[in-house]
Order: structure tokens, then sequence, then C-alpha cells
């Protein structure tokens, strides 16, 4: 055995260990990269979980054309009011007012707290749909 041959054995080995290092470095960070999604996944599941809304009231003034909503916050979970959507009668609404706790400068919407929202329909509606950020609904017959 030459020369060479401890060379050649010497550099397939160095090029093994290199091979090596960038595959072990690849999937290590897949890996991590599966483990954080899952671990997204899990904590979307359970703000979806504790997360409970319950419209209260629904009223229509005619004379004006405001459909009036209060919803209560049942859940454990504190929801963004510039999250909430509002469908009234399968029509996306835009340009709607809120107030939660009479409060119309605030965003946030703690647990047992009441939102009110305003919004001009025309002609009378027959159904409402509140959807929140994590995407519990409730509906409501006007």
């Amino acid at each position: 055995m030459g020369f060479s041959v401890s060379g050649s054995a010497a550099l397939i080995f160095v090029a093994a260990f290199i091979g090596f290092g960038m595959f072990y470095s690849a999937a290590a960070n897949s890996a991590e990269m599966v483990n954080d999604a899952r671990e997204d996944r899990s904590d979307r599941q359970l703000e979806r979980t504790n997360t409970a809304i319950q419209i209260t009231t629904v009223n229509y003034d005619s004379t004006n054309e405001y459909l009036n909503v209060t919803v209560e916050n049942t859940g454990s979970t504190e929801l963004s009011v510039s999250d909430v959507d509002v469908l009234v009668d399968n029509s996306y609404q835009t340009g709607y007012r809120s107030a939660v706790e009479g409060d119309t400068t605030t965003d946030l919407w703690l647990p047992r707290e009441t939102l009110a929202i305003n919004t001009t329909v025309s002609p009378r509606p027959d159904g409402v749909k509140i959807v929140t950020g994590p995407g519990v609904a409730a509906t409501g017959v006007v």
C-alpha cells in the first residue's frame, strides 16, 4: 500500500465527514421547523377550544335601518375586536361601529365582557353571524 492509497482513503473520509455534516444540519433544521409548526398548531387549537361567544341580543331599528347586536365573550380567551367579522344574511359587513363595555377606542375584548356592534342594513335582515379571530362563530336571528 503506497501513499496514493492512504491519501485517497483520507480524502474520501474527509469528504464523507463534510457530506454527513451538511446532511445532518439540513435534517436537524427541517425537524426543528416541523416541531415548531406542530407547536403552533397546538397553540391555535388550544385558543380555539378556550374561545366561546354568545349573541345575547339582536335588534333591528327599521326607522333608521340600524342593526344592533350584543355579543358576550363567554370563553377564557381575550379576543381582538379588529379580528371580529360580521355577516348579515351571508353578506360581509364593513364599516360597522363597535364598543366593548361602552368603550369605542379599545381593541381588547376580555372574557365576560360584552361587545356591541351597530351597522346600517337595508332591508330588514333575517340573520346575523359573528366570527372571532380564532374562527369561533355564533349566529342569531333578527
